[in-house]
């Protein structure tokens, strides 16, 4: 049994092209092929727990996380983010690996989801980014953007000028341009690929004055109670898809969507069929769309096997 520390998972990272080991395993689960059972949830006073498990057929390994989100311990000067991933075989249920990677692989496979929804679904000439938030997420979606997309021009909503001074500072070290705003009207206004990156349970974003072709990526809401799209940006939208069509019937944007009665299950596209080909992403760019990220256990694997993998070679 091997234990790899947050320490070494960096330094494995950098060699490893995560983005298409993610995108098989959202066409792996869409294609039926992944056995991903309901995810296991606690809503502390404080912060919450996420447990997500499950495997791909025919694969090594079956993989548990546990992944928990605190969003006052900024203020304790802790990371908001902790957790840790283990590995089993498939074969003798033997562990094969314990990755303590304090929250840090379920931050880096949701910023590459972010990366590939917009690979699929974001119009041809991005004019200006859009992130909702000042956070690691909202970090690491604009880095992982960088594959994907050409366009340096970023306009960043936060709650304070300290936040966004914090985050204008480190994102133009890699080469973005950043705008920032304290009216999150502003990103639907100027923006045409927006990401959505809060722990928000009141919407932030609203329809009235999204630009015709925008994209916009959701991937703060995952919970019942958490929102930070108005219901009628989905209602409005040529495409919806959703990461998982099971999981987001019950949590994140989709559900509150049809929650207000705005949105049915047919109206739905799953990522891995678009990504498989056998469902249609963005064919014009007039069309609105948006990507409903409420993060999968296929994600959580592809990342855990390819990191263990690495550390072996």
């Amino acid at each position: 049994m091997k234990i790899i520390t947050k320490d070494q998972i960096n330094k494995i990272l950098p060699s490893i092209d995560i983005l298409p080991e993610i995108e098989q395993g959202f066409k792996a689960y869409s294609e039926g092929g992944a056995v991903i059972p309901p995810v296991g949830e606690l809503i502390l006073d404080k912060g919450e727990v996420h447990i997500k498990y499950g495997y791909i057929t025919g694969d090594k390994f079956y993989v548990i996380k546990v992944a928990s989100g605190f969003y006052g311990n900024p203020e304790l000067g802790l990371p908001s983010s902790n957790g840790l991933l283990l590995l089993f075989s498939q074969v003798t249920g033997e562990l094969a690996c314990v990755l303590l990677d304090e929250g840090h692989l379920t931050d880096i496979r949701t910023a590459v989801a972010g990366a590939i929804a917009a690979k699929y679904l974001a119009p041809e000439e991005v004019t200006r980014i859009g992130i909702v938030g000042t956070g690691i997420q909202a970090r690491l979606q604009l880095q992982y953007l960088k594959e994907v997309v050409a366009c340096r021009q970023v306009m960043v909503w936060g709650r304070g000028h300290k936040q966004l001074n914090s985050y204008k500072a480190e994102m133009e070290k890699l080469g973005f341009n950043i705008e920032t705003t304290l009216d999150p009207s502003y990103i639907t206004e100027k923006c045409n690929l927006i990401v959505s990156t809060t722990p928000s349970k009141v919407p932030l974003l609203q329809s009235g004055a999204l630009m015709k072709g925008t994209h916009i990526t959701a991937v703060g809401s995952d919970t019942k109670e958490k929102q930070e799209l108005a219901p009628s940006i989905l209602k409005n939208a040529d495409l919806v898809v959703a990461d998982s069509i099971k999981q987001c019937l019950e949590r994140g944007e989709i559900f509150k969507a049809m929650e207000a009665g705005l949105l049915k299950e047919e109206d739905l596209t799953e990522l891995g069929h678009i990504i498989s080909g056998s469902a249609e992403g963005r064919t014009s760019d007039r069309q609105l769309t948006v990507a409903d990220l409420t993060g999968v256990a296929v994600q959580d694997l592809k990342i855990a096997s390819a990191v263990y993998r690495s550390s072996t070679d």
